[in-house]
């Protein structure tokens, strides 16, 4: 029977890839050094691969947690049974709080996970699937003549195209927090679907 990893051990994980996910995002995946990656932790490179196999598995752990725990936000939200628009609203804002906190990580996903192997993106666009897909079915509840229209994932596309974009140009603080920011996200988009027309 396998012996479970210490506290110590994930702590070391997670701290290598939040440093993984830093140097992919400001210097880019193929500039980045397993090198690299090792001194920002602090550890030696043969240290570093006791925890991962190479900078491909890197590069997939740091988007495949980034889609999962993206994933958890969406069940916690729809577990709570609410109605169709305080339940989308629900899912903007913490989306919108969530990245604010995982630039980093966000950045690699949208600009990285085609560089990773045919399973391992795979994994991640499926659950990028499930996440999209729980954003249309919220939008068609609150219009489901958009579902009949065919317009609720181009919507909801339109949708996480505002909020992906945030992260190449927010910075908190400056002068809106995330809390402030992520209503306001919420009443732009909640705001302007109920001015849009299905085509005759």
């Amino acid at each position: 029977m396998a012996r479970p990893r210490s506290a110590a051990y994930d702590d070391q994980l997670d701290l290598i890839l939040a440093q993984a996910a830093t140097l992919f995002a400001a210097q880019g995946y193929a500039a980045t050094s397993m090198n690299q990656v090792a001194a920002a932790c602090g550890v030696t490179k043969a240290a570093l691969y006791h925890y991962v196999r190479d900078k491909h598995e890197l590069l997939a752990r740091v988007a495949e947690g980034h889609v999962r725990r993206l994933h958890a936000l969406v069940e916690e939200v729809l577990g709570q049974g609410l109605p169709p628009e305080p339940r989308l609203r629900s899912l903007i804002t913490r989306f919108v709080q969530a990245y604010a906190g995982a630039a980093n990580e966000h950045r690699v996903l949208t600009e990285d996970v085609n560089l990773l192997a045919e399973d391992a993106r795979e994994r991640v666009l499926s659950i990028e699937r499930q996440v999209v897909g729980a954003f249309a079915d919220a939008l068609s509840a609150l219009r489901p003549e958009l579902r009949a229209a065919d317009l609720h994932k181009p919507l909801t596309m339109l949708l996480f195209g505002m909020i992906n974009w945030m992260f190449t140009w927010f910075r908190p603080g400056e002068p809106l927090t995330p809390e402030q920011m992520a209503p306001m996200v919420a009443d732009l988009f909640l705001g302007g679907l109920g001015a849009v027309r299905c085509p005759a």
